[in-house]
């Protein structure tokens, strides 16, 4: 293994130890994710030449989880009010501009970046908040473990056993073998870390692994898009803060699609048990 690898593997497990335990440090490492996340991807952007509004759009996007985190709630679920309004100050900032050739693109690019980045990982604050206590934390330790897990499954069995390519043209790295044997591990962690879940009669071993088929599914599915995203716009890393494993948006793109999944599920199951 690569000793970088190793390094920076090490410091992203203590700082998820300390954001689970610590609210301060979840909310602080959180924003610091959002905006470095954002910063990774508008800088990926920008190499297509295509006219967006990056320091707007990191503003925007670290609005969304400290207004969730210190519940500045207008309306219910008022981050898609929140979200409305800031489209029509990006569109707003086009009127200013003397060049409007790719608006739309630019436009709607800006969006979806805070969109892809911003507000799906802000789900993970509301899945710390969603049960009282300690018992919030584990829902994010047990979804961060799951989907993690699946990533670094993936990895290894693609590595020892991957002999047929998933989709070549999207991730030429990435297996038919290490993705199922991702998924197999996240369905096995899942198991393993179930007393985590709320006691609930349904969540019986099976069914927990079940969900952890699921939830890993969604975590490679997240790892294909943001692999879509770079090989569009021609780089091997969103980023190089992480050494050996990249930037910021390579470590989360997993938890972007898993962790609102999960949040919902969740939030459904436990208001209609």
């Amino acid at each position: 293994m690569n000793p970088m690898r190793f390094i920076s593997g090490a410091i992203v497990i203590l700082l998820t130890i300390f954001a689970v335990l610590n609210q301060w440090c979840f909310i602080a490492i959180v924003c610091t994710i959002t905006i470095g996340g954002l910063y990774e991807f508008f800088y990926m952007i920008k190499k297509k030449d295509i006219p967006i509004y990056s320091y707007t759009g990191i503003l925007i996007g670290l609005l969304i989880p400290l207004s969730i985190f210190f519940r500045f709630e207008l309306t219910r679920n008022w981050e898609l009010l929140f979200i409305v309004c800031a489209f029509l100050l990006i569109l707003l900032l086009q009127f200013n501009r003397k060049d409007n050739r790719n608006a739309i693109l630019g436009l709607s690019t800006t969006l979806f970046g805070v969109l892809y980045v911003s507000w799906f990982f802000s789900f993970i604050i509301k899945t710390r908040f969603l049960l009282p206590g300690i018992e919030g934390p584990k829902l994010v330790a047990f979804i961060v473990l799951v989907t993690k897990s699946g990533d670094i499954g993936s990895l290894f069995i693609g590595t020892w056993a991957g002999r047929h390519p998933l989709l070549p043209k999207v991730s030429p790295n990435k297996s038919v073998e290490g993705t199922i044997g991702g998924i197999l591990v996240s369905g096995f962690v899942a198991v393993l870390c179930c007393s985590w879940l709320p006691p609930l009669p349904f969540f019986t071993p099976f069914f927990v692994v079940l969900m952890g088929f699921f939830f890993g599914c969604l975590g490679q599915l997240g790892d294909l898009s943001e692999s879509l995203i770079k090989r569009d716009c021609n780089v091997k890393d969103s980023g190089s803060l992480l050494p050996g494993l990249g930037g910021i948006l390579d470590v989360i793109d997993s938890l972007l699609f898993s962790v609102p999944a999960f949040y919902l599920y969740m939030s459904s199951t436990l208001n209609h048990p």
